[in-house]
């Protein structure tokens, strides 16, 4: 199956949602399937792509602190991640062919340590680099925090100095035959309206509560 190919209907319905016409792409049209396409595997060089663009995010004093390793579907190193999910993942995150598990630096390794709290600040603008690129080349992203971080870290042989914080599914947007096919019960997830609270509620100008001009 071509990749190109997959529900392009289903990804525009979701994408230029009311309160988004500001935004540039691919900001606009990002948004998190809970089912990917199960027959849509994904090339080394557009997976490289995805972590070349997370590790040029910016970082505290450009420490970097940022970790992923990603897994690919038929790999002992998958089935790691996915026998670590929770019941309420268990069943779309398997649909995705790349599972990346996300950790960051929280002690010394190599001659670098994590700078304090913003270690996590960093992973989070890394990934979100990550999540942009996929969107960028044709793919979608879910993140997800249900998994036994622990557990995963070991099986993955991640590091003591570093803290898995998320995983990160990815996949090109599955069809309905995909949904119904993989992870039913996750339809309605998969299909739902994609909202925001109005800016009112969560950006202020000069003071907390007042409503930017």
């Amino acid at each position: 199956m071509d990749g190109m190919s997959t529900d392009a209907a289903a990804t525009t319905l979701r994408a230029p949602r009311p309160g988004a016409e500001l935004l540039a792409e691919p900001m606009r049209s990002r948004w998190s399937p809970a089912v990917f396409a199960t027959d849509a595997a994904i090339d080394d060089a557009t997976l490289e792509s995805l972590l070349v663009a997370a590790s040029w995010a910016p970082s505290t004093g450009n420490t970097q602190p940022w970790a992923f390793v990603a897994t690919r579907r038929g790999t002992a190193s998958y089935d790691v991640v996915v026998d670590s999910l929770s019941a309420g993942n268990s069943g779309w995150v398997p649909t995705a062919p790349v599972l990346i598990v996300a950790a960051t630096l929280v002690g010394e390794h190599d001659g670098r340590s994590g700078k304090g709290d913003y270690t996590f600040y960093d992973l989070g603008q890394s990934v979100a680099h990550l999540t942009l690129q996929a969107q960028a080349v044709g793919l979608h992203t879910h993140q997800f925090a249900g998994f036994d971080h622990e557990a995963a870290a070991r099986g993955l042989g991640i590091p003591a100095s570093f803290r898995v914080l998320a995983g990160i599914a990815v996949g090109y947007v599955g069809e309905d035959a995909h949904v119904e096919a993989a992870a039913p019960e996750d339809a309605d997830r998969h299909r739902k309206e994609r909202v925001r609270r109005a800016l009112a509620e969560t950006a202020y100008d000069g003071t907390w509560g007042t409503p930017l001009a």
